[in-house]
This record gives structure tokens, C-alpha cells and sequence, in this order.
């Protein structure tokens, strides 16, 4: 289901957050403390347990100084063409 957090885009989309950060060498922990967060929120959404909302995903970027467009761009390129029915 394209919708869901368990989808193929969602997790890949979570393996390129992931890689961002650790690519900027910024463990978990740090990252947290700079979104004023506790440690158990980046770790829940790497690991899927947390949906992130679009607004979330633009702030944790910003943090990680990676321009969001390109991101995305670059991480979303196999969408599907239509979100599937919730039944």
C-alpha cells in the first residue's frame, strides 16, 4: 500500500533519511538534541515505527544543511502513480 509506513517508497524514502544523516556524520543522539528532540524520535521514524509529516522531514534537512528539493528529487523517483485503497 502506497500509503502505509511498511510501503517500498516509505522505506526507501526512511534508507535515504538515514543515509543523509549518517553521510553528514551526525549520529542520532546529536540530531535529536538539535531538533529539541529526545534521542527515541529519530531512532522511532529511522526505524518506522514513526510516520514523519512533510513539514518534519524539511526541518530535519535543514538541520542536516541538505537542500530539500534536491533530496527529494533524488529520493522519490520511483513513486507509484496512485495511492492504493484502505479497506
Amino acid at each position: 500500500m502506497a500509503g502505509t509506513v511498511r510501503s517500498k517508497p516509505y522505506q526507501e524514502f526512511l534508507q535515504a533519511m538515514v543515509a543523509a544523516r549518517r553521510d553528514r556524520g551526525v549520529s542520532q543522539a546529536a540530531l535529536a538534541s538539535k531538533l529539541g528532540k529526545p534521542p527515541s524520535f529519530v531512532a522511532k521514524y529511522e526505524l518506522g515505527e514513526r510516520r514523519l509529516d512533510v513539514v518534519e522531514v524539511f526541518i530535519i534537512l535543514k538541520v542536516l544543511d541538505i537542500d530539500p528539493v534536491a533530496f527529494l528529487s533524488e529520493t522519490l523517483t520511483d513513486l507509484p502513480t496512485r495511492l492504493a485503497n484502505r479497506r
